[in-house]
């Protein structure tokens, strides 16, 4: 509990708050002497987490409407990004599973990881105040917010469909040309074809994204402004 301590630059004056956050119900379930799951610290977590990139991005993206901030808020704190943030702090070496999901690999399972970040989070917001988890969390949020860019506000494929559909007779169409990297990590590639003929490449870390880098490929060939 010292080493995990030390990754979060936390110290708990109630370490049980900490080992529940660690606590999978796989682990719970066969225990039976009472012991309780993260579940419902995850559900405190993710309220939590909510309010204070809610607040954060209000304030600093001032002239953002509502549509996109949800957006920029659903980018940060997406199942991929809290596993990452949980892979960071090696959370899944001091998870409490039980043995099926621990023979299943759940240590390196994006929905546990990502819900056992939240759990701690939580476990340190109650074992202290709002203040010290906005600390611990942005520093993470800071950090996610360096990779994102315009590309989470623009809409690259409606704005290639809208040029597209003043000629009836052409359409496009999105193909999956690979996929590389582990399950956590994956790349994908993607291109767009205006009826038979590449119009544009891109790559991203799902499908719709990498979708998207193609269209913006396809508009800057075609000197559309983006």
């Amino acid at each position: 509990m010292k080493a995990l301590q030390k990754n979060l630059d936390y110290t708990f004056k109630n370490e049980s708050l900490l080992l529940n956050a660690l606590t999978h119900s796989s682990y719970a379930n066969e225990a039976r002497d009472g012991v309780t799951s993260n579940e419902r610290l995850e559900f405190l977590g993710d309220s939590v987490l909510s309010v204070i990139v809610s607040d954060y991005i209000y304030k600093q993206f001032g002239n953002l409407p509502e549509g996109e901030l949800t957006k920029l808020r659903a980018s940060l704190v997406c199942e991929k990004s809290l596993c990452g943030f949980s892979r960071e702090l090696d959370l899944g070496s001091f998870l409490r599973l039980g043995k099926g999901e621990e023979k299943g690999g759940g240590r390196e399972r994006d929905s546990i990881l990502a819900d056992a970040f939240e759990a701690v989070l939580a476990a340190i917001y109650l074992d202290s105040d709002l203040e010290t988890a906005r600390k611990f969390v942005m520093n993470f949020i800071l950090k996610e917010l360096k990779h994102t860019d315009d590309e989470v506000f623009k809409d690259y494929k409606t704005a290639l469909q809208e040029i597209i559909q003043r000629n009836p007779e052409e359409y496009v169409t999105y193909i999956l040309t690979g996929e590389s990297g582990p399950d956590h990590d994956k790349l994908f590639e993607v291109e767009v074809h205006l009826n038979s003929n590449v119009i544009g490449k891109g790559k991203g870390k799902s499908k719709k994204q990498a979708e998207q880098m193609a269209a913006k490929q396809a508009l800057s060939l075609m000197g559309a402004e983006i």
